[in-house]
């Protein structure tokens, strides 16, 4: 085989395998909080707190990834995070209390970093295929996602909590041995601030019709996985049907997250993409307000498909939307941070509501509001907008 055909290939394994990463340390917590509780002694609200911890960090650290990547560059910033955050799981399954908590804000840290950096990472490294390699690495982190929720309770049984946390940690170390030979060797290029950069991106209306794109979507998508099996519950299903259909959103998203932005970067426009994978979850949201038994699965193939569509198409526009991956990062930056920090809020605000009414319809009919907000920024992010003068070109 041609030396370079491998080179590449062993690249885009790579890359998978970063973006793999993104979710099994988060997904991976909840199937194991009985257990973590029952062995150290925990409060719900205290074990809860080892996720929110992680969430957390994806929004308040985020914009320290610029910083990284300028001292850096991309490819060193994704080596160091990975490394990171094999230590991270490594040491929230170590014994005690303070390693657990201390070991989530280390991996929750180095996930927040390759949360920004991975947007810029496509725009680097495949320029000529942005679509394909952001549709790669969402469904990868859908695929991460799912898989760190159903495997953790058969490691759990057969090797114990600290085992099946840890597990995650494999993966971080494989991800950060295959990405290693494609860091490139010598003194990291130290990049120049340009004057005012983060003030334009700040200034310009995209930045913010993008970062509400996507907080919007990363709040009904938690309103979703947090309340919507005891939704189907409390309409009579049985605890095995309403996980199983939890279950079956993430094989849709994985195809879904796959195809839209392969579709979706041809277009000059992405604004009917955001239109019509927004519908998509609105019309998912309001047929599980309105008839919750009736089809369920039906509901929530609906519902997993504008989820899926809906991520993939916010990252593939900050992809877009930035010139370069220095602009990229930036960006990415920005949306996430603000983006997390506000999605963090939605699932309380569903569970406040809901105990309020003491019912499901209020609470599932002001997700359906938030989707017709999200749709609005969804159609101002993917209108076209001309590009600001490329910044100064940096050596390497």
């Amino acid at each position: 085989m041609n030396h370079g055909i491998l080179r590449r290939a062993l690249l885009v394994i790579a890359f998978t395998l970063a973006a793999l990463n993104l979710r099994p340390a988060l997904a991976g917590v909840s199937p194991l909080l009985n257990e973590i509780r029952a062995d150290l002694g925990l409060s719900a609200a205290a074990a809860g707190a080892i996720t929110t911890v992680m969430v957390l960090c994806l929004g308040v650290l985020s914009p320290a990834a610029p910083v990284l990547v300028r001292r850096f560059g991309l490819d060193r910033t994704l080596l160091i995070a990975l490394v990171v955050l094999t230590a991270g799981i490594t040491l929230r399954s170590t014994d005690g209390v303070l390693c657990l908590y201390l070991g989530a804000a280390v991996a929750g840290t180095a996930i927040a970093v390759m949360n920004v950096i991975m947007p810029g990472v496509v725009k680097e490294r495949f320029p000529t295929r942005v679509g394909l390699f952001t549709g790669i690495y969402t469904s990868a982190l859908v695929a991460g996602a799912a898989a760190g929720s159903a495997l953790m309770v058969p490691l759990e049984e057969e090797y114990g909590w600290r085992v099946a946390a840890g597990s995650a940690a494999a993966l971080a170390f494989l991800a950060a041995v295959l990405w290693f030979p494609h860091v490139e060797r010598g003194p990291a290029p130290i990049q120049p601030v340009e004057p005012g950069r983060y003030r334009r991106l700040l200034g310009r209306r995209v930045t913010w019709y993008v970062t509400g794109f996507l907080g919007v979507q990363s709040m009904t998508f938690y309103i979703m996985l947090a309340w919507l099996p005891t939704v189907f519950r409390d309409a009579g299903l049985s605890a095995v049907d309403a996980g199983n259909l939890l279950g079956l959103t993430n094989f849709v998203q994985i195809a879904a997250t796959l195809a839209m932005p392969q579709i979706a970067a041809r277009a000059r426009s992405q604004a009917p993409h955001a239109v019509l994978s927004t519908m998509l979850t609105l019309t998912g949201f309001a047929a599980v307000m309105l008839a919750p038994t009736t089809v369920p699965w039906l509901w929530m193939i609906i519902l997993a498909l504008g989820q899926g569509s809906t991520i993939s198409l916010a990252l593939l526009i900050i992809t877009l939307r930035a010139p370069d991956p220095t602009s990229v990062t930036a960006l990415s930056a920005v949306a996430q941070s603000v983006g997390y920090v506000f999605a963090a809020a939605g699932p309380v605000l569903i569970g406040v509501i809901h105990e309020f009414t003491h019912g499901w319809t209020v609470p599932l009919g002001v997700a359906v509001g938030l989707s017709v907000v999200q749709l609005g920024f969804g159609y101002l992010a993917g209108r076209p907008v001309a590009q600001p003068a490329r910044p100064v070109p940096v050596s390497s």
